[in-house]
């Protein structure tokens, strides 16, 4: 028997970091009331001021009116602990990746909400079951990955548990139409499509800097293709330290020789754009990357003690190796059913990815590129560089039969 599920329109959100403050204004902007809960009260303090700046910020920048940003500022209401949230019809948890903490946080939701409240992670990677086991309703629990900065980004991935209730589904596709989000659902494994997609394409950057390549080139040759920004680029923007911190809290991880570039950047306080240095320097107020050869240096030395033996790299191996390793985890994502079509996963890239929109997503380039030739390529990656290569058993098969992703669907071919 399926649950029954109103439409939200009172959301709590648990959180008022940089990702609370964004999904706190999505949620404003779409006319929906909003209840901000965080454990530091100077925290929600600082985030309601910016939220505000913000929306002057909007006026001053002729996007609305002062009447219209009075009106969104007044549906956010910060408060001060949970028995204030009981009767949201959604509570949208947005703290840190640490899942103990998200786990203490779905708890006391579950007791202190009304039965009939979903409750949703942010969450960009960790387990969705595992939430939904701490709680009495796993079938209203799901993910709803906002990407960042959450009120300007389209896209939004719909994450499904084990257990999530097909109503809970079809009311999340709802709130996400509403707030205006190209919406996906995704199968719950770790980093769910964008981000499991996203790991082998950026482990894959970092290798090639340990080989012989610099950020630069990276970073050219997939902007050349298309990209808005090339992969070290992308995390100057968002934050080197994040993954640093999240490694070093897992307690793994740190001693992968693909991340020591990473590691040295972080010890140096180079962070990205927010501490004016990372991969790139800024110069002050500006967010213009300038190649910088203390980096260049940096990565050079790291490779040599690692025991590379550096090698020039040119533009069309680094587009075959980035693209390919998107496309071989695509492969994999669809066969488990983590996609429920190759259009889905390009939607996810198109909208989250910055996948150079003429293209068409990774799914549909490789399948106008022929999925034969993908194989033959991977094969030869594979010989060339270890068995990580090999092709998932969907391209050999599909290319077996002549047929491209966009042929594929699941249950009529598993």
């Amino acid at each position: 028997m399926s649950v029954r599920i109103s439409p939200f329109q009172q959301v709590a959100v648990i959180g008022a970091g940089t990702m609370g403050r964004g999904i706190a204004m999505s949620l404003a902007n779409a006319g929906l009331t909003v209840r901000w809960l965080d454990k530091d009260p100077q925290v929600l303090r600082d985030a309601l001021q910016a939220v505000t700046e913000t929306y002057a910020h909007g006026v001053g920048q002729g996007r609305f009116d002062q009447a219209e940003a009075d009106a969104r500022r007044a549906r956010i209401e910060g408060v001060a602990d949970y028995p204030a949230l009981h009767d949201v019809d959604l509570a949208i948890e947005a703290v840190y990746e640490n899942l103990p903490l998200k786990q203490q946080i779905f708890r006391e939701l579950d007791v202190q909400l009304q039965p009939s409240a979903v409750l949703a992670s942010n969450t960009s990677a960790l387990d969705i079951d595992a939430l939904a086991a701490v709680t009495a309703r796993p079938r209203q629990v799901l993910g709803l990955h906002f990407f960042s900065p959450a009120h300007i980004m389209k896209l939004l991935e719909i994450v499904r548990g084990a257990q999530t209730d097909e109503a809970v589904l079809d009311a999340a596709r709802a709130f996400g139409e509403r707030l205006g989000k190209v919406s996906v659902v995704a199968g719950n494994c770790d980093g769910f499509i964008g981000n499991r997609m996203l790991h082998p394409y950026v482990r894959e950057a970092r290798r090639l800097l340990l080989e012989g390549a610099l950020p630069r080139q990276v970073d050219q040759a997939l902007q050349g293709f298309g990209f808005a920004m090339g992969p070290f680029r992308m995390y100057d923007v968002v934050g080197i330290d994040l993954e640093w911190r999240a490694r070093e809290l897992a307690g793994q991880g740190q001693d992968a020789p693909e991340v020591q570039v990473d590691n040295r950047l972080c010890e140096r306080g180079r962070f990205g754009q927010k501490s004016r240095a990372g991969y790139y320097r800024y110069a002050e107020g500006s967010r213009q990357a300038e190649p910088d050869p203390e980096v260049e240096a940096l990565v050079q030395a790291e490779s040599e003690r690692l025991g590379y033996a550096r090698r020039t790299i040119d533009a069309e191996e680094i587009l075959e190796r980035c693209l390919l390793a998107l496309v071989n985890e695509g492969a994999k994502i669809l066969e488990e059913g983590i996609a429920a079509s190759s259009a889905d996963i390009d939607l996810v890239y198109l909208n989250g990815y910055g996948f150079p929109a003429d293209k068409g997503g990774p799914m549909a380039w490789a399948d106008g590129v022929g999925l034969a030739r993908i194989r033959d390529r991977l094969h030869a990656l594979a010989a060339r560089l270890g068995g990580h290569w090999r092709p998932a058993a969907l391209i050999e098969r599909l290319a077996d039969l002549e047929r491209g992703f966009a042929d594929f669907h699941r249950d009529a071919d598993a």
